[in-house]
């Protein structure tokens, strides 16, 4: 069942998403080489913490961290350790979530460890772009078809692939709630998009083969061929006038400057 929002939770919504943008330009200060993925995640949970507010990730499912850090060929769900340090030319897709006053948050970016190669650049500018491409067709009457679409074909365009074994959702009082919001398939098709919908757009956009393999500890999903992997996420709500996003690139953008994808 999809749930429409009243306009009273969807402001509580944006205050949940807007603390995970500012949780993650937090953690984009220490994003840099020799700095350890277990050390962003303190970072993340103590800021979530601090503001009130609880790791909507930690322990979902069984999952022992507060943010997904993945890198470089991990699409999504790489738990933070010790051991996996940040080098030189790396990208990283931090993945936070937050539960403010009984509504989650959720939002990802791809950040650059240092100098990163232009081509590796241009796939995480792509999968951006294709983000807002999908929240312009997000609009009331449409379908989630008309978004997976927006996205889909425009980073085939480019020459790059789009995973399909993972999706976008819903999102409300719970992390996961209907729709599913696919990044491929037909315009037209699909739920309808309805004023006070709230979901997660999340294109995983990949270099090469749109192929992935599901790691053995469970969760992290890496590129089948090793390539590089890409992932941007907002949260938005479908109104009369348009979508709005609820959650925010502003607060990263801010602290990284002209580093900013």
């Amino acid at each position: 069942m999809i749930y429409l929002k009243t306009d009273e939770e969807i402001e509580l919504m944006r205050e949940a998403n807007q603390l995970v943008g500012k949780t993650l330009a937090e953690v984009g200060k220490h994003v840099a080489p020799g700095v350890s993925t277990l050390q962003l995640d303190k970072i993340a949970e103590e800021f979530i913490r601090d503001h009130g507010a609880v790791p909507a990730f930690l322990g979902y499912g069984g999952f022992p961290n507060s943010i997904c850090a993945s890198v470089n060929e991990q699409v999504v769900h790489g738990i933070p350790s010790s051991s996996k340090i940040l080098n030189e030319g790396d990208i990283i897709s931090v993945d936070c979530g937050t539960i403010l006053n009984g509504y989650v948050g959720d939002s990802a970016y791809t950040f650059c460890v240092g100098e990163v190669d232009p081509k590796v650049k241009d796939l995480l500018k792509t999968t951006k772009e294709s983000l807002y491409l999908g929240i312009q067709a997000a609009v009331e009457g449409k379908r989630i078809g008309d978004i997976s679409n927006a996205v889909q074909t425009y980073c085939e365009s480019h020459n790059y692939s789009v995973v399909r074994e993972l999706v976008g959702h819903g999102i409300g009082k719970r992390m996961h709630e209907e729709p599913e919001v696919p990044n491929y398939g037909r315009r037209g098709c699909g739920p309808l998009l309805k004023s006070g919908m709230c979901i997660c757009i999340e294109p995983m956009i990949n270099m090469g083969s749109k192929n992935v393999v599901f790691e053995r500890d469970g969760w992290t999903v890496r590129t089948k061929d090793r390539k590089c992997s890409a992932h941007f996420e907002h949260c938005i709500a479908i109104r009369p006038d348009g979508p709005q996003i609820l959650s925010s690139f502003d607060f990263i953008e801010e602290v990284l400057g002209s580093n900013a994808i």
